[in-house]
Parts: C-alpha cells; structure tokens; sequence
C-alpha cells in the first residue's frame, strides 16, 4: 500500500479506543486493515474506531514525520503533535498498542490482584470480603498460557513472512509456508476470541471488588460497630408536644405528599409557599458558604449521565438497580448524586499538579430507586425517590487526601454549627463502608420527633479507586503521571436538613423559627406558619 492510499478522516476531538480511554488527536488512517505484527505500528481509524496496522505504510523515511509520543505510567499514549506533508500522525508501536487497546477498566489495581492476593484479601477482611485465590491464581495462569500462545505464533509468523520474502526474492515457491501462515493467522484469531473472552471475565470479577479501607477504618460488620469520634450541640428540651415534620409542614399546608402521590407516585413530595422558600434560602446558604468561604467553584450540570460515568464513579454495573434509567436509544441515566457528573470532570484527563487540589459545589436534584428499602421511613422526607442535595467534590494529590477527607468533613460540620443543629460524627466500620470509599465519615442529625440521629452527611475518600477506573492523573513538571485521589462529600442533603430545621425550631403553635443565618435569604423573616 502507498501513501497514495491514505484517506483523510473527518477530524474529532477526542477518540474512543476501548470503553473510556481516549486519546486526543486528529488522525489520517488507513482504508483497510491488516495483521499486526511485533514490528508493525498500529494506528486508529477514527469514523469505524477500529484499529489498523500500517505493516507496509510507514517506512523508516517517513518514520520521522509521525506524531510525537509521550508514554506515561498508566502505560497509556498520549499524542501531542500534529504530523506535516500528510503523513499518518498516529503511531503506536505494536506491543504498546496492544496494552492500551487491552486495558482494563478496573476499580482497584489489578496487579495487586496478581502480585499479591494475600495482602489484599487481608485488607478486605475488614469488609467481611475475601477472594478465592485458587479461583484467582487458576484465571492469571489460563490467561499468562493464551497470551504466550499468541505471541509464540505471531513470531513464528513473523519468521515465516521474512521466508516468504527471501524465497520469493530466489524466485522459489513460497506456497507451503504461506499456507502455514494462513494457518496461524486463524489460531492467532481464535486465540484473541478466547483472551478477549477470559478478559471480560476478569474484568466483571474485578468490577466487584470493593475499595480496600484505610488502616485507620475501625474492624466491623455493620452500623452497629460504627465508631462516634464527635458529638457537638445538645438537643433541645421542649416544654410542648412535639410534632414531626410532616405534620408540621401539613399544617401549614405547604408540604403535600398526595399530591406528589397523584403526579408522580410515593416517596415523592410537593413543597409550597414559605416551606419551598426556607428550602431555598437553605440550599443558597450552602452554596454560598462553600464558594465564598470554604474555596469550592460552583458548578451547575447535567441531571442526566451516560453509563461511562456511572461506571467512572462506581455505581456501575453493581448497583444498577438502586438507578433511574431512561428507556430510548440512548443510554441515559437520572443521577443518583453530583458526584457522579462533577467527579467525571476530570475522566481522561491529565491535570496539571500546580492545579490540585480541585473543589466543587454542586446542588442538584438525585434520583435513587431505594431498591431493599421496602418498609423504611415511609413516612416523611428521609427517604424519597427524588431530593436535592449540595454535593462538594474534591480532586487531590495521593499524599492530601487524608487530611482533605478531614477539611471536606469539616465543611459539611460548619453548615450544621452554622444552622445551631446538634449532630454526631462517626467514622464508619468497614462492613458498612460503601463500595468505593477507603474510609467514610457519616453525620447524623439531631431529630427531635425520633428521638435519635439520623444521617444527613456521608464525606469519604475515595482513594485512586475512581481515578484509576476514569483514568483521572496529574503530572508534576515533566515527571510520569500519577492518579489523582478523589474525595466527595453531602454537604448538606436539602430535604433531610429542611426536616430537622423544622423539627428543631418549632415553636408550640406550629409555626417555624427561621435559623439567624438563613433570615437574610428570606427576607429577615424571623418564622414562618
């Protein structure tokens, strides 16, 4: 093939190789395909986002005139240049190519999988989690013998192409050995079906794990084994009989459940008049003390997500049943949090170390099916289908993200201070933890009419365990790449602080305190009936 046969594709900013890794470029490709070999480069055609070889394009003359490369510790490419006079610009040499193209979506480190089972069935344990080594050890050996295969037939193909051109050079008859050829060229196809299929089994496997905890995460199976580490304010003591929050907002007729029953179906609710207004002036509190005070950049974004997000964050595919997914052509999901759309800011992207760290504020509506939840708090706005929440989100340096974990935590402590609402602080056990985070604070509310706490803030840190999923990196001057750690935090759930305002400033005739803070967002109103 000459150069002649190079077509020029439609440019496009980015190029989706293999599930979310992508490379920036623009690129000329070939128009057909052909075999890879050791010593081929491998390019991409961006319209059928195919890879193909240019075994016999790019000859050591025009070598020179391709993209530059940048290999970083990821073993990802990232090409940086455009090329002139029309040369391909994207060029990977084979093995290389072969790994990126390979590369596994994966929520911890699957070398340590490899390497060292042991260490990580042993930081599992603290999440009553523990992997089949024999099962595990059974999968790298099938999948070490398939890839030794493959190669052994590709340099056996190899040898037998250099035959080819010697003996056709002799003027020889080649034909037997191009038969063999021919032949292996199938076992080499079948051998890529069975690595391909042994690698998706893998994947889904590794998909399952759940983060390993800090060394600091108490040992535990569940809620019962949490640790409280603070208890700040002290409930109020009311001379009068209390009323919970539905009742109350009923009253004044400015929260409606039936109604959102007859719109929508349960666990939905109406909010009207004064009550709608003391959930705005609660959700611009926040926002505000989170961007003028705490450092975080307001961000407003897309309440529906694509499956790539959710599976950046987490949430898929093992918790596909606690979504909302649209039903069309296209594969949409309502999110469950800001954390899924903010934190996928930084997919595919290396961020300059000078940046980081990175905050956000977020408010947002979510949408949980609250699968399993049958039965709990049906009554009222603990558990609803849809509620707004400020989520924070933050992008750290490996080293920060425990003490970031700290700072995050404390913001989200600061608005309940700021609102006079007594609360606790627990660090959760490792049974309890959620999937992706390597440790988690919970922050419970004071709720008078339950006569208990109740979760109102979850801030955790989630480790490289997203980042290495999204492939989220930062590079410090020239150095390799590293994984960014990522750290997400409620700060606060709307709906449920509403509730515990209403709760805890009652007065005995109904009406409603307005908190001293939140009276400038309301028009210095001092209550609300």
């Amino acid at each position: 093939m000459s150069l002649g046969h190079l077509r020029k594709i439609k440019i496009m900013p980015k190029l989706k190789v293999k599930r979310n890794l992508h490379l920036k470029t623009y690129t000329y490709a070939a128009g057909a395909a052909h075999g890879m070999y050791h010593n081929e480069y491998v390019t991409f055609d961006l319209s059928t986002q195919k890879r193909l070889a240019l075994t016999d394009i790019l000859k050591p003359n025009v070598e020179a005139k391709v993209a530059e490369q940048l290999y970083d510790a990821n073993a990802n490419w990232l090409i940086q240049k455009d090329i002139t006079q029309g040369m391909p610009e994207l060029k990977l040499p084979y093995q290389v190519a072969k790994d990126l193209i390979k590369a596994e979506l994966t929520m911890i480190d699957p070398k340590l999988i490899r390497n060292n089972i042991e260490a990580v069935n042993l930081a599992l344990a603290k999440r009553g989690v523990q992997l089949n080594v024999e099962e595990w050890a059974s999968l790298e050996a099938r999948r070490k013998e398939i890839q030794s295969r493959t190669e052994n037939l590709q340099a056996e193909r190899n040898s037998g192409a250099k035959q080819v051109g010697q003996i056709k050079k002799s003027g020889g008859d080649a034909s037997e050995i191009m038969a063999r050829m021919g032949a292996i060229g199938d076992e080499i196809k079948a051998a890529e079906v069975e690595l391909n299929e042994l690698q998706a089994e893998l994947e889904a496997k590794l998909l399952s794990i759940p983060n390993m905890p800090h060394e600091s995460v108490p040992e535990g199976k569940d809620e019962s084994d949490n640790v409280e580490v603070l208890k700040w304010g002290t409930p109020r003591q009311f001379d009068f009989d209390i009323k919970d929050h539905t009742d109350l907002g009923e009253m004044m007729g400015g929260l409606e459940f039936e109604t959102a029953t007859k719109l929508t179906g349960t666990r939905f609710s109406v909010l009207k008049g004064p009550l709608a207004r003391l959930q705005r002036a609660l959700t611009q509190f926040m926002l505000d003390t989170h961007t003028l005070k705490n450092g975080y950049t307001e961000a407003y974004v897309p309440y529906l997500v694509n499956a790539d997000s959710l599976r950046g964050t987490g949430q898929l595919p093992k918790f596909e049943e606690d979504l909302f997914k649209l039903q069309g052509e296209k594969e949409y999901y309502l999110i469950p949090t800001a954390e899924v759309p903010v934190t996928n800011f930084f997919r595919n992207e290396i961020i300059d170390a000078d940046r980081l760290p990175l905050k956000y504020a977020a408010h947002t509506p979510c949408f949980r099916s609250e699968a399993g939840s049958y039965g709990r708090d049906t009554r009222g706005l603990i558990r609803q289908h849809q509620f707004d929440k400020v989520e924070m989100v933050q992008i750290v340096k490996p080293e920060d993200s425990m003490d970031a974990l700290e700072a995050l935590t404390g913001h989200a402590e600061g608005i309940l201070q700021a609102l006079g609402l007594p609360y606790r602080k627990i660090v959760l056990c490792g049974g309890d933890m959620g999937f992706g985070a390597c440790k988690t604070y919970d922050l419970e509310v004071w709720v008078p009419s339950q006569d208990t706490y109740r979760e109102i803030s979850s801030c955790s840190n989630m480790g490289d365990f997203q980042a290495r999923r999204m492939m989220a990196r930062y590079r410090a001057d020239q150095k390799k790449t590293e994984l960014v750690h990522t750290l997400n935090g409620s700060g606060l759930a709307v709906g449920r602080t509403l509730l515990a305002v209403m709760e805890n400033y009652q007065r005995a005739d109904g009406s409603i305190e307005v908190p001293e803070v939140l009276r400038p967002y309301m028009a210095g109103a001092t209550f609300i009936d």
